[in-house]
């Protein structure tokens, strides 16, 4: 256990719980369920045995897993003893999580029986893979592999300190490739007090978990804070409308976050307005801004909404629109959470901007991460001038509330005129027919970009690209409407809901040459 300079350790969690309430359901994984005090004896003898193999503070756990109790249990042990979990996707290609691994370096690859394969085909082409361990039947309680060990490095064992790491998070890469972000003990405490002040939960919760746990939302929006005080967590493996729906009646779920698809897809599920929400009194949005008439079906069911932004090296909460201002400020990412300290500054420049004004929004706080992963050049340029710098075109209007208006880098020039996607693909979202939007500035040899929308259209109602066009003409300045559309039968986006827009590209390109 940690010292006097561990006093944000997560490790204590699980100890403290298992103090306090021993007996109470800590997870709920498919119907099996794990007591607090299960969870955190499994956790200590993990971690022991984990000690005993030659482990030490800093060294990397990778995992390749799907939200399950097992790990869980290694989450924590590897709090406990100070070790980093770096949990990778299982939707990723081999030759991506090679290039994941290389990067992270893992003293141990820990699998999931599903995985295997998987795990195998990424690690043929590494010429020194980490040994692997497996996720299966037995749980976590098998004997791991001696780590593997650089020249002349030595295990460190010592008390674990607030600042050492607890997880690597590749972030989504939807501009470039993936980077991993170092959060530490520290940063995982503060976001989740952060999210307590303003999306509580109590140990009479029960809370739906279905984000990933390759992603920092299957961590720090819920499921820990719910650990931290006691509640139940349903933990399932992947979203499923119509299971999440039997679920939310079946167990009394009282709170959950998603991705406004995931709501829109419940709201469209054939038992929808048949099923019993009584007990969900409150969900947490996230990913995007939750589009109004998506808001007023969920308000009539009698769920109150909690809008936020935020990103994996903040991870992740920094902005936060209450229920209460959602019917008013619909499309606003609200204000920053508590302990949370952000600023617009010029995009070009970095001067500060003050009062109502437009910009990149950059953010501090002991929230905000570590670094990247052995990249000190790509960490200095995110952190320069002493803020993490988000990449995030926002609007601050004079009562101090944060409008999301799109990335910088996804913002293109037509015609000399700025134009950002995201305010398109809102319009877009108006009309009836489109069930899902994004739009892609392209080069154009007239305007130097145009934009071209990708749209997914709403099964039974018919639409053209003519009658979509003169939709955005009559909502949008003609610099900003589309030079045209194409329909598709999805749209690409990464775990946390972010269009994959180079993705599209790609698609794109490979349907003109074919």
């Amino acid at each position: 256990m940690s010292g006097a300079d561990g006093l944000h350790t997560l490790g204590r969690w699980t100890s403290d719980r298992a103090t306090a309430t021993p007996e109470r359901v800590a997870i709920d994984d498919r119907g099996v369920e794990l007591s607090y005090a299960e969870l955190d004896r499994r956790a200590e003898a993990l971690a022991a045995l984990l000690r005993r193999t030659g482990y030490g503070v800093g060294d990397r756990i990778a995992t390749l897993s799907g939200n399950a109790s097992d790990h869980v249990v290694l989450f924590f042990a590897c709090a406990k003893a100070g070790l980093v979990l770096v949990p990778l996707s299982w939707r990723l290609a081999p030759r991506e999580l090679a290039q994941q691994l290389e990067l992270a370096d893992p003293a141990l690859l820990v699998v999931e029986d599903e995985f295997q394969a998987l795990a195998t085909a990424a690690l043929e082409p590494l010429l020194d893979p980490a040994p692997l361990a497996s996720l299966g039947a037995r749980g976590v309680e098998l004997d791991p592999p001696a780590p593997r060990r650089r020249d002349g490095e030595d295990a460190v064992h010592r008390a674990v300190r607030d600042d050492d790491a607890l997880l690597l998070i590749f972030t989504s890469g939807t501009i470039e490739a993936p980077k991993g972000a170092i959060l530490t003990h520290a940063n995982c405490f503060w976001t989740n007090l952060s999210l307590s002040r303003t999306a509580e939960i109590t140990s009479s919760d029960v809370v739906l978990a279905f984000m990933p746990q390759y992603h920092v939302g299957g961590w720090n929006v819920q499921p820990l804070l719910a650990w931290w005080t006691g509640a139940t967590v349903v933990l399932e493996r992947t979203f499923d409308a119509g299971r999440t729906l039997h679920l939310i009646a079946d167990r009394g779920i009282t709170t959950m976050m998603g991705v406004p698809t995931n709501y829109l897809f419940l709201a469209e599920h054939p038992d929808f307005a048949a099923t019993d929400l009584s007990s969900l009194r409150h969900a947490i949005v996230g990913g995007a801004p939750m589009p109004a008439p998506l808001l007023r079906t969920w308000h009539a069911r009698g769920v109150a909404l909690t809008q936020g932004y935020g990103l994996t090296e903040a991870a992740p909460n920094v902005l936060c629109l209450p229920d209460e201002d959602a019917r008013t400020r619909v499309g606003s990412a609200g204000k920053p959470y508590p302990h949370v300290e952000v600023a617009v500054v010029d995009p070009v420049t970095g001067e500060l901007r003050e009062g109502a004004a437009e910009g990149e929004l950059v953010v501090r706080g002991p929230g905000v991460f570590a670094g990247y992963f052995r990249a000190p050049e790509q960490t200095a340029l995110a952190l320069r001038g002493g803020w993490l710098h988000t990449g995030d075109l926002v609007r601050r209007d004079e009562d101090g509330y944060f409008t999301i208006v799109d990335r910088i880098k996804d913002i293109y020039l037509s015609g000399g005129e700025s134009v950002a996607p995201a305010e398109v693909e809102a319009v877009l979202f108006g009309h009836p027919g489109v069930a899902d939007a994004a739009v892609v500035g392209i080069p154009d040899e007239r305007w130097g970009e145009v934009g071209v929308a990708f749209v997914v259209a709403r099964r039974g109602v018919a639409v053209d690209e003519h009658e979509l066009l003169e939709f955005c003409a009559a909502r949008i300045a003609r610099f900003k409407v589309p030079k045209s559309v194409e329909f598709v039968a999805a749209i690409p986006r990464s775990s946390s809901n972010k269009v994959l827009r180079r993705r599209l590209l790609e698609q794109r390109a490979g349907a003109v040459t074919r």
